[in-house]
């Protein structure tokens, strides 16, 4: 999928020096009330994967509903769509001037073990200089941003701006689509920022313009139908187990690289990634090399990549010299750009289904699927985006791809085909997001707010 970008005026740039350290000033005087609350939003467990927790995911969009009110946005709604609950907040566009819709959502992820975290997961505290808590990046961060922009202006900035905040993007977005049919006036916009990605690092900001697919499976594997005593009919029967385990060996060669045939490559922007900073922040062990062929931005951001992240089978605990009749697997696979996620999981299908040994009986069920994305980066648009940037983080911005998917923005593309998509973020290499430890960087929150404020003032700037 491929995006298009919108035509504004010629021209960009807040090109009055006063007036961008007066907004980048102002930015900085509204952030310790939207500190305060980003902490308030960071106590609220809004899990939406929890039912158990659905009455505090109702309650965040209140909250947030209500934060919205208050920064002076003038229609404030909340909306579902028999889904969970999500924030439309408008503030109308000047004659001339465009709109810039901002999103962020305000759900999270599963905490997980809290005895794995150095404090506790649902209370924000401050760490040299990072703030730890789930949501504290993913995405509430997000708003936060969002609404020192629009402090910053004092609530009446030179463009329109809606301000939508999703409740269940952690879950799939699964009503997002009917969000979009149904309120498309309120939503429709020019720009779109989507404020739910990665800089390159605490001191490089960067926008995103590829992001790989998605497609997954469950594998069933079945070779007896009970299980034998694997003294009496080991090296005779096939366990199902060890044809899985054979099965899953062929989707990669001995390089690591995706063995599947026919997969789509693409390339990707020309930004070094050493083998110190890959090593720094994958965690890898000493001695573990990395896999696959080509440089790191490729294999992460241009080519296939393919993970086993389930496995179904008697748990070491309960094992016993059983050969095992039946196990099964999750497997995952990342669509570069320019690739057709649904082919690439008929491709898998057939792979697994080719590679089943002993005449094993194989299953394979379709999982989740969204296809990648990838935008021309040009245009007054991105112009301005990489001016504020550059005016906030003192450096040049970097264009980077994402090795993950952000499945709803096929359905943006779809709904407002039109607008620019600009995929910006508070996180960094560190940020932990959807782990332990989860972390916001201050100061690169702070640059971010700055951005986004000068954004909007470089997207009314007349034409030179």
């Amino acid at each position: 999928m491929r995006a298009h970008v919108c035509t504004l005026a010629p021209g960009w740039g807040l090109t009055n020096l006063e007036a961008m350290s007066d907004l980048v000033a102002r930015v900085r005087e509204v952030l310790p009330s939207v500190r305060r609350d980003l902490d308030s939003l960071i106590r609220i467990e809004s899990v939406s994967a929890d039912p158990a927790r659905r009455s505090e995911v109702d309650r965040s969009a209140r909250v947030v509903a209500d934060l919205l009110s208050q920064a002076g946005f003038p229609d404030v709604r909340i909306v579902s769509e028999k889904g969970a609950p999500a924030v439309i907040a408008r503030y109308l566009a000047p004659p001339g001037a465009p709109t810039v819709l901002l999103y962020a959502h305000h759900d999270v992820q599963p905490e997980g073990d809290r005895r794995q975290w150095t404090s506790a997961p649902f209370e924000p505290t401050e760490r040299d200089g990072r703030l730890y808590g789930r949501g504290s990046a993913d995405d509430k961060a997000g708003i936060a941003t969002h609404l020192a922009a629009f402090r910053a202006h004092d609530g009446r900035p030179p463009v329109g701006v809606t301000v939508f905040v999703e409740g269940e993007e952690e879950s799939g977005s699964p009503s997002l689509g009917r969000l979009l049919t149904a309120h498309r006036e309120a939503l429709a916009a020019d720009v779109i920022v989507i404020a739910d990605s990665v800089n390159w690092s605490t001191e490089t900001p960067a926008l995103t313009v590829s992001l790989r697919g998605l497609a997954d499976c469950v594998v069933e594997v079945a070779t007896l139908d009970h299980g034998l005593h694997s003294g009496l009919w080991g090296g005779v029967a096939p366990d199902a187990l060890s044809a899985l385990v054979r099965m899953l060996a062929s989707l990669h060669d001995d390089d690591g690289n995706v063995a599947i045939p026919g997969l789509h490559e693409s390339t990707a922007p020309a930004v070094d990634y050493s083998p110190e900073q890959v090593r720094a922040e994958s965690g890898l062990l000493d001695g573990v090399s990395e896999i696959g062929s080509g440089s790191v931005t490729r294999r992460l951001w241009a080519k296939p990549a393919i993970t086993v992240i389930g496995l179904d089978t008697t748990p070491v605990a309960q094992a016993s010299n059983t050969l095992i009749p039946r196990a099964r697997a999750k497997v995952s696979m990342r669509v570069a750009p320019g690739g057709d996620a649904k082919a690439h999981l008929d491709a898998l299908r057939a792979h697994l289904e080719q590679h089943a040994p002993w005449g094993a009986q194989v299953k394979v069920i379709p999982g989740d699927i969204a296809q990648p994305y990838a935008v021309e980066a040009g245009g007054r648009v991105y112009d301005a985006a990489r001016a504020a940037l550059r005016q906030a983080w003192g450096t040049e911005p970097v264009d980077i791809g994402m090795g993950g998917s952000i499945p709803f923005i096929a359905e943006f593309v779809a709904a407002f085909p039109q607008a620019t998509i600009l995929i910006t973020g508070v996180e960094d290499p560190a940020t932990q997001a959807h782990s332990v430890d989860e972390s916001l960087h201050l100061g690169v929150w702070e640059r971010a707010a700055v951005a986004e404020a000068l954004l909007l003032a470089n997207l009314a700037a007349p034409s030179r």
